[in-house]
């Protein structure tokens, strides 16, 4: 029997490739492509930019709120659904960011130079929860109980998950400008990654409640990377064309098991116990001889001190910004590619996709006088997938996002944002049915995701 793997991932602030998040402040919500900023909200997406911001000091804080959702659509087919009693079923995944994702920007000038400070969620940003667990874990369970001769009425499955991750980032970049057309900027970011993995898959008969399979999961993961960043601008009149580039960020994260027991028929093994006692590798070979080679296989990335990797890719960035009214009307066109096939993923995942991730955006704004300003934007996300990357665990979609908001100048100083995002994603149905414990299931993956952010902008 095959239980399955647990790692889930947690994205709930959804804008970017599949492990790095772009929407830290509110004008990306209401604008999107904002790699050709020149204002506060360049210290992430154009720290070169800010050779030509506001001359002083500039300080943001912005607060956004996701609402998603990861749902599974599993279907057994005959006569393998009779036989486990389960054809279709859709397994609803909760993804939220309690109570909400928050952002810190800092930017100080001087004619030629300037310093930012950025601090927010770089990564991930949630968690998710699925309150019938997933069909990795329900299949393989209804499977063996099949196998062992019991009918579906026979027994009942109470299966549960979550998982959460977040990277937290704080980055610091020096922006110089060396002519009146070019300026450049370097800088670094420490990415700090937390997560945890939870849940239970237990069978029992209905008859008399006695315990057929106990699988239980309690396990932490932390660790911290370090990311280089540079950039570069030119600037000719109403013109401004962006680069950035930063690179990958190794994230290598170590268990902290604090339970991991495998029980079946009654007989419970506390593997986190052995693996402390014995070491990994001794304890997944005795747990073989327990409970099968495939089973404690499936249970090895849980044991403590076991490492996952979760890599942010390397990053690049383009963007052309022109005024087409001077001080009124603007417009951004914009490219990212997130190197994904270089970035180590548990079981080397990375491999598994088509190609690196590709993000086209493109924005508007205008102003409509000195008090208020208006705007919208649109992205689109190809990330190459395939259906040995996708997992019930951490599964993505192409999507479409558009973003609409406006900022409110109360006085000189002090503006407000206010924005709004949703991504419509593109279904993913496997072209091959999937096994688990050789139950073959067809599963189509979908995702829905709106972000509703404020943010407060001050210059001194």
């Amino acid at each position: 029997m095959a239980l399955g793997c647990m790692m889930l991932s947690a994205s709930a602030v959804e804008a970017g490739g599949l492990m790095t998040n772009t929407n830290y402040h509110i004008a990306f919500d209401r604008m999107m492509a904002r790699g050709a900023s020149t204002e506060i909200d360049a210290a992430y997406s154009n720290p070169a930019g800010l050779a030509w911001g506001h001359e002083g000091w500039q300080l943001s804080f912005n607060v956004q709120k996701p609402f998603q959702w990861r749902n599974i659509d599993a279907t057994v087919n005959q006569p393998y659904a009779t036989a486990i009693g389960l054809e279709n079923k859709l397994y609803k995944g909760e993804a939220d960011a309690n109570p909400f994702v928050p952002a810190l920007f800092a930017a100080y000038k001087h004619k030629r130079w300037a310093v930012s400070l950025m601090a927010g969620i770089v990564g991930s940003g949630g968690h998710v929860t699925y309150d019938e667990g997933i069909p990795m874990f329900e299949v393989p369970v209804r499977g063996m109980m099949y196998q062992n001769g019991l009918p579906p009425a026979a027994y009942s499955v109470d299966a549960f998950m979550t998982g959460k991750q977040y990277i937290y980032g704080v980055q610091a970049c020096f922006t110089y400008k060396f002519s009146e057309h070019w300026s450049a900027a370097a800088g670094l970011r420490v990415n700090i990654y937390t997560g945890y993995n939870r849940g239970h898959v237990i069978s029992r008969l209905n008859a008399t409640g006695s315990e057929l399979v106990n699988l239980q999961i309690d396990a932490d993961q932390n660790d911290v990377g370090v990311a280089p960043i540079l950039g570069l601008n030119y600037r000719y009149k109403r013109l401004l064309v962006t680069a950035r580039y930063e690179f990958r960020s190794k994230l290598n994260t170590p268990n902290d098991t604090k339970v991991l027991s495998v029980g079946l028929m009654g007989q419970t093994t506390d593997v986190n116990a052995l693996s402390r006692i014995y070491g990994n590798d001794a304890t997944v070979a005795a747990l073989a001889q327990r409970v099968g080679p495939e089973m404690a296989e499936k249970v090895r990335p849980y044991l403590d001190g076991e490492t996952t990797r979760y890599d942010m890719p390397g990053l690049l960035t383009f963007a052309v910004g022109y005024e087409f009214i001077p001080r009124k009307f603007r417009g951004t066109l914009e490219y990212h590619w997130f190197n994904d096939k270089n970035a180590k993923m548990q079981g080397n995942r990375q491999d598994l996709l088509t190609h690196d991730t590709h993000e086209i955006l493109v924005g508007l704004e205008w102003d409509i006088n000195k008090l208020f300003t208006v705007s919208a934007g649109a992205q689109r996300t190809d990330y190459g997938l395939s259906d040995g990357y996708q997992a019930n665990t951490s599964f993505a979609c192409d999507s479409y996002s558009v973003g609409t908001g406006a900022a409110f100048n109360v006085t000189p100083h002090l503006r407000i944002n206010a924005g709004y995002f949703c991504s419509i994603y593109s279904d993913y149905t496997r072209e091959q049915p999937i096994r688990y414990s050789g139950v073959p299931v067809m599963e189509t993956y979908s995702r829905t995701n709106h972000v509703i952010g404020l943010g407060v902008d001050y210059k001194f």
